[in-house]
């Protein structure tokens, strides 16, 4: 898989999340775990929003995002 699909299918997952404001948890490589949804994501970070806090995460710092409910995502490349 090429850098540039990978690049894509993370900001297809990352644009769903955000235009359909699901809750999130992210699991940081440390082990912390944050919740709350994506407003705003660019090549190197996440703003995560929860209530009225507001954090920036860096990506490098993330071991995996859990929406909190299922979602179908189909393969970027496939669409046609």
């Amino acid at each position: 898989m090429s850098a540039q699909s990978a690049a894509t299918i993370q900001d297809a997952f990352l644009k769903h999340l955000r235009d359909n404001k699901l809750d999130v948890t992210m699991f940081l490589v440390n082990g912390i775990k944050l919740q709350g949804q994506i407003r705003q994501f660019d090549n190197f970070t996440i703003l995560l929003v929860r209530g009225s806090g507001t954090q920036v995460v860096y990506k490098h710092a993330i071991s995996s995002i859990h929406p909190a409910e299922p979602i179908e995502r189909t393969d970027p490349a496939s669409v046609g």
